[in-house]
């Protein structure tokens, strides 16, 4: 007897190249290639946001793909094809995350592409890892971009939000703390390590960013990167808003820093914290632009 699961045909997504990776701790992922006719084509590594699994940004790996670049996906780590599962596995926080997945990752995608100049995507959270992997690392990327990426400092989000960004994310960081894990709710739906969500908010209180068990300095390693960023903010965007965005830019004086705001007069439809994917041909065409220009017009 055959399920219904077993009838049902393979994702477009699980037929994709994969490259299998192994870090140094036994986590495995599966990133996920569209591989460009040039070899040496610019290749764009996107990483998700907090609790998202990377098949979502298959229509925005679709897009860039079509502008003739190589394009990676990865899940975050406990998320999607990475295992172990969340709570199977042992707790970390934006430290393994950054200095044993990230590396993995880019060393898996030098073996494959070994001619082609990477340029990381993050979204939110996978932005703010990438800008720190990039900083700490300023030789593995040639340009990051990263989209409703901002700090989520709590005096950044205006003083109209303090209360609800103090009381929300400090919240989080609590319920992680005795948890030992993030089961999704307010403000994040999804489930989410607990390490990862106590650096995130410890993050919010101080503005600083200090994961556990790391002897990195990444606000001054942020501070001297002078990598080309494209920071694109969202109109109808509360998890990062313009102001957050804002200042995070202002931590990165040596940065080549484009900063695109999508607003109403934009052919951006969807500006939400997640429902930009739906105009994922626009953003993919004016990022590829940027890439191979260094400008994107809004």
């Amino acid at each position: 007897m055959t399920t219904r699961s077993e009838n049902r045909p393979p994702s477009e997504y699980s037929t994709l190249e994969s490259l299998p990776v192994r870090t140094t701790d036994d986590v495995t992922f599966r990133v996920r290639v569209l591989p460009a006719l040039q070899p040496d084509a610019p290749l764009v590594l996107i990483l998700p946001a907090m609790a998202m699994k990377a098949k979502h940004y298959l229509a925005l790996a679709k897009s860039l793909h079509a502008q003739g670049l190589s394009v990676a996906t990865c899940d975050l780590r406990a998320q999607g094809e990475s295992r172990p599962e969340l709570r199977e596995g042992k707790d970390f926080g934006y430290r393994e995350m950054l200095e044993v997945d990230l590396p993995a990752v880019v060393a898996a995608l030098r073996q494959r592409f070994p001619h082609a100049p990477l340029h990381l995507f993050g979204h939110s959270l996978g932005g703010q890892l990438a800008l720190l992997f990039a900083a700490a690392q300023p030789t593995a990327a040639t340009s990051i971009t990263v989209i409703g990426t901002g700090t989520v400092f709590w005096r950044a989000f205006g003083p109209r939000r303090w209360v609800e960004a103090l009381t929300h994310i400090q919240w989080i960081g609590l319920v992680s703390r005795v948890k030992g894990y993030w089961p999704g709710g307010v403000l994040i739906p999804g489930a989410m390590a607990g390490g990862v969500m106590v650096d995130w908010s410890l993050h919010s209180l101080t503005s600083r960013y200090r994961p556990k068990g790391s002897s990195h300095d990444y606000n001054r390693l942020l501070a001297d990167m002078t990598l080309p960023v494209l920071a694109i903010s969202l109109e109808d965007d509360r998890l990062g808003p313009k102001s957050n965005v804002d200042f995070l830019v202002s931590r990165m004086p040596a940065a080549q820093v484009t900063q695109w705001h999508i607003d109403g007069d934009s052919p951006v439809i969807h500006r939400d914290h997640f429902e930009w994917l739906e105009d994922s041909p626009v953003i993919g065409q004016r990022v590829s632009e940027w890439i191979g220009s260094g400008s994107a017009s809004a």
